[in-house]
This record gives structure tokens, C-alpha cells and sequence, in this order.
């Protein structure tokens, strides 16, 4: 995820900095001409429309936890393992992590 800083001027002449997650299009004040004017609204629009879609989504992505870690007394405790599951064999003293490597997918020390 990506962190834009960008200034913008007030009508006081005071410069803000504001951190955005995604850039948004300038606001041009003088189109010339009334199709012109229109047609930067409607792309304004959407590309307003994708910022907040890709902020929802973001926000969703971010409440979810990276992965589970279990803490178990042996690896095969755990009935369905899903890759990238992580656990804490207290037998082996370790960590191992669920992970394929070639064909093979099976529990591997991490440490």
C-alpha cells in the first residue's frame, strides 16, 4: 500500500500537506468549454468512485488477520492445515509453518 504526501493551497494561502492512500485528479477551475467541463466531471466522478471501491476494500483486507498461529503440543493435532498456516509445536520446540515446496506440501521448521 502506497502513501502519497501532496500539498495543496488554501484560499487563505496557507499550504496543507495531507497524506492520501490513492492520488485523485487535480481540480481545474476554467474549462473553456460546457462538453469539456462535463466530461471532467464524469471522469472526476468515477475516478472518485474507484478511489473509495479501492479504500473499502482495502479497509476490509486490513481487518482480516495475515494468518493463524496455533499453538499445539504436535503439528498433527491440527486436522486440515491450509498453507501458510504457522504453529507452535511445543513437542519440537519450534515453529513450522505449512508451506509447499515442489510438490510437496507439508509442515517445515521455520526456525
Amino acid at each position: 500500500m502506497a502513501i502519497w504526501l501532496f500539498t495543496t493551497f488554501t484560499p487563505t494561502g496557507w499550504t496543507k500537506i495531507m497524506a492520501v492512500r490513492y492520488p485523485e485528479l487535480p481540480r481545474f477551475v476554467r474549462l473553456e468549454e460546457l462538453e469539456q467541463s462535463r466530461l471532467y466531471q464524469i471522469i472526476q466522478n468515477w475516478g472518485a468512485a474507484l478511489i473509495n471501491n479501492l479504500d473499502t476494500r482495502d479497509q476490509e483486507l486490513d481487518s482480516v488477520p495475515s494468518t493463524n498461529v496455533f499453538s499445539v503440543v504436535c503439528v498433527t493435532s491440527i486436522g486440515r492445515p491450509q498453507a501458510g498456516n504457522i504453529a507452535y509445536a511445543a513437542s519440537r520446540g519450534k515453529f513450522v509453518g505449512y508451506v509447499s515446496l515442489g510438490g510437496v506440501t507439508a509442515w517445515q521448521d521455520l526456525n
